[in-house]
């Protein structure tokens, strides 16, 4: 490998499983860390850390369980402190636990700011060196690598740069092979992280790493400012996750660094994994995945105005940086109040639909979706109501079947118990009336068993449907418990998911007809594939 290419090289140092578990509302249980593992193995970073085998139970055990599980060619490091004041490292219960977690590499955590040297280690400066010394020196002899965390240093620096740089010297001299910068507080900008990293960079070969927080919202920035002035390791979290604002976030990072930097990071095959791994860490965290995410968000490439989606028809690159499925990302183009006739002709080709040479039908569509939406539809994240709503105004949307009408009962026993609801509902198949009832925790959860329990004799497959989000969103201020209520659904089966939307004064009307066009879309859905079978 030549010099060029090395400089090249950035390594990416995930910490979810440590750093990114401080967060608060986030509790990994050991398992969700093993499989959070093996999906960043998956996307090819180059260490991950696995957490503080010295802090508490749950870690022991995690990597107790990593010693029998391969992580391809991702490398599982364990975290920890340097030693106790006074006491040998060898003595040092959390040096021992590092040693015992069984992994070849480790990262140690040491003071660089003399604010927490004298405040909190409450230790001599000359003590605070020897700790790192000799901590760093006592794994480096037994161990793979050592990377060294100097915690707040960039504080650290501008307090006391001779003394900050003399422990990035200790960690040196004892063998460290590299010295991570610290933004530990986040409150350090990207134009003095770049600068600082330079100045660090002139008086020190060993490899400079980068650590930063999202107290200022420049983690990311911050970050790559560092890499643009040296440093060689990043260190983050995916979707950034962290203690207070969290940490740089590496679903931001990492595209930034391979398609922007042109730097040798992980590979094209790995990075179309990125928005996979963001959503399912995402998951795992019991977390909703940020829409609006850069790079990895639902609407990180979604076109709502009928000038982009005619431009970006034409050229994705008029209003797009990147190609979406670069990281594993689609294209998508919303329809709104605000769409034009691309937008319609696009949808309307994602759906096999030819409109195209019909412009009375395209001028009918635009006309009824600006009605409904000023009336209080919204098909932003309601696609499956829009494909009916065009299937509709070309002839092509057949009922499957008919109502004759539905009842629902709701009653309270007593002021201590929870209320019972009932649904009765009587409709019409292919001349066939069938005539059932259902209860449920809700008026609008008995009416979806009830009008699944009348179809499914009928349409077998709308067992496989479940209800997957059920929102409700008042739109009229000032008019009380009569204002007009949207209600979107979403809706999914084995394979796919689609949202549903209906509107109206009653919550329950509302809730009737994006039930009913979310099993109306099942069942046209389950037809094309018939048709595409034939």
């Amino acid at each position: 490998m030549t010099n060029k290419q090395n400089k090249n090289i950035v390594e990416l140092y995930d910490t979810t499983l440590r750093d990114g578990t401080q967060a608060e509302d986030i509790s990994l249980t050991v398992e969700d860390k093993t499989r959070i593992a093996a999906a960043l193995s998956e996307l090819g970073l180059h260490y991950i850390e696995g957490g503080w085998p010295g802090s508490n139970p749950k870690d022991i055990e995690f990597f107790e369980k990593m010693k029998r599980v391969k992580l391809g060619n991702s490398v599982l490091t364990a975290f920890g402190a340097t030693r106790r004041a006074g006491v040998t490292a060898a003595k040092d219960a959390n040096i021992k636990a590092l040693l015992s977690a069984g992994t070849s590499v480790a990262t140690l955590v040491g003071k660089s700011w003399l604010l927490h040297v004298r405040k909190a280690l409450r230790v001599s400066k000359q003590e605070n060196l020897d700790m790192v010394f000799d901590s760093v020196k006592y794994l480096k002899k037994r161990l793979d690598k050592v990377f060294f965390d100097a915690e707040h240093f960039f504080d650290g620096y501008k307090d006391d740069p001779e003394y900050a740089l003399s422990v990035l010297g200790a960690a040196k001299d004892a063998g460290a092979d590299a010295l991570v910068l610290c933004d530990t507080n986040g409150g350090v900008l990207p134009f003095d992280v770049e600068h600082v990293v330079r100045e660090v960079k002139a008086s020190f070969d060993t490899p400079l790493g980068i650590h930063t927080h999202n107290d200022t919202d420049t983690a990311v920035a911050s970050s790559i400012a560092a890499v643009r002035a040296g440093v060689v390791q990043v260190q983050g979290t995916i979707n950034g996750i962290g203690e207070r604002c969290g940490n740089a976030n590496l679903s931001s990072i990492i595209p930034v660094l391979k398609l922007k930097l042109k730097k040798n990071c992980i590979g094209a095959k790995e990075l179309k994994r990125l928005r996979h791994t963001s959503a399912f860490v995402s998951e795992l965290c019991n977390l909703p995945h940020g829409k609006h995410a850069p790079y990895v968000g639902e609407s990180a490439f979604a076109h709502k105005g009928g000038l982009h989606v005619s431009a970006v028809m034409k050229d994705p690159a008029t209003y797009e940086h990147i190609s979406p499925e670069s990281v594993g990302n689609v294209r998508r183009v919303l329809v709104s109040d605000l769409s034009g006739r691309s937008n319609v002709l696009y949808k309307a080709a994602s759906y096999g639909l030819d409109v195209e040479s019909d412009k009375d039908l395209i001028k009918k569509v635009l006309s009824e979706l600006k009605e409904l939406e000023a009336a209080g539809y919204q098909y932003e994240g309601a696609e499956a109501s829009f494909e009916l709503l065009i299937r509709k105004a070309m002839g092509k949307r057949k009922p499957f079947f008919k109502l004759h009408g539905f009842r629902l009962i709701e009653e309270k026993k007593d002021e201590d118990e929870e209320s019972f609801t009932e649904a009765t509902i009587k409709l019409e198949v292919g001349g066939e009336v069938e005539h059932t009832a259902a209860e449920g925790n809700g008026p609008v959860n008995a009416l979806d068993k009830a009008l699944r329990k009348a179809l499914e004799r009928f349409y077998p497959s709308l067992k496989e449907v479940r209800l997957i989000d059920f929102k409700v969103r008042v739109l009229s201020s000032g008019e009380g418990t009569a204002s007009k209520v949207r209600v979107l659904v979403e809706s999914g089966d084995k394979k796919d998911k689609w949202g549903t939307v209906g509107v109206s004064e009653n919550v329950i009307e509302a809730s009737w007809r994006a039930l009913v066009d979310s099993l109306q879309y099942k069942l046209y859905k389950d037809k094309k594939k018939v048709s595409r079978g034939k």
